[in-house]
């Protein structure tokens, strides 16, 4: 029974200390001159950026309007059914703001974190380019930072302060990212994505 509770002690003790790492990572803002701009993907409705999408593109505008790096990187598939990939809209919402088509680069298989990164590092490092900016919602920061310096990218993070999920509904999502990198950490982001990815093609799975 001691070294139960110990254990369940030190579980304890570890999800806080990863609680607030994901909490401090949030607070953060890394804005400073790189090689590439990475924006999130999030949902998109039949080629228009959603909501939270939208607020994560319009804060990279602002970076790479402030000439902090030359490219944006825009990540992201398509669910079954979609015409377009969250890439894709997000290039298109870009170009519409007076980014060049020359300055997007598109990512467009990634369905989840770790395949847009790690795809989109692949893109980058041959083009000799690792130094980079990851916008997302700020509760993401921690283990987008993590993923990035597995797959091979220095990465510095500067959240967009503009996304529609906020006050209480954001502590769902600083729960999930909290127990994300924390067995992430141990297990790797890679494997803890494919046992996340078999679990939710099992029956039930999605619930």
């Amino acid at each position: 029974m001691l070294l139960a509770g110990a254990s369940v002690g030190l579980v304890a003790v570890y999800l806080l200390v990863t609680f607030l790492q994901v909490w401090l990572a949030s607070r953060q803002n890394q804005a400073r001159p790189v090689q590439a701009i990475i924006v999130l993907g999030a949902a998109q409705y039949n080629g228009v950026p959603s909501p939270d999408l939208q607020a994560r593109l319009d804060h990279a505008l602002i970076l790479w309007q402030a000439g902090l790096a030359p490219l944006v990187v825009v990540t992201g598939g398509k669910e079954p059914g979609d015409v377009f990939t969250e890439a894709t809209a997000g290039a298109n919402y870009l170009a519409s703001k007076g980014v060049p088509q020359s300055d997007i680069l598109r990512e467009v298989q990634g369905r989840n974190t770790w395949a847009s990164l790690s795809s989109a590092a692949t893109i980058l490092k041959a083009m000799h380019i690792t130094r980079v900016l990851l916008v997302s919602d700020p509760f993401h920061d921690e283990r987008i930072s993590l993923i990035a310096k597995q797959v091979g990218l220095t990465p510095y993070v500067s959240p967009t302060r503009t996304s529609p999920i906020r006050g209480v509904a954001v502590l769902p999502y600083f729960a999930k990212e909290t127990i994300e990198v924390a067995v992430g950490r141990i297990v790797g982001f890679g494997r803890l994505t494919r046992i996340l990815d078999v679990r939710m093609q099992l029956p039930g799975g999605g619930g």
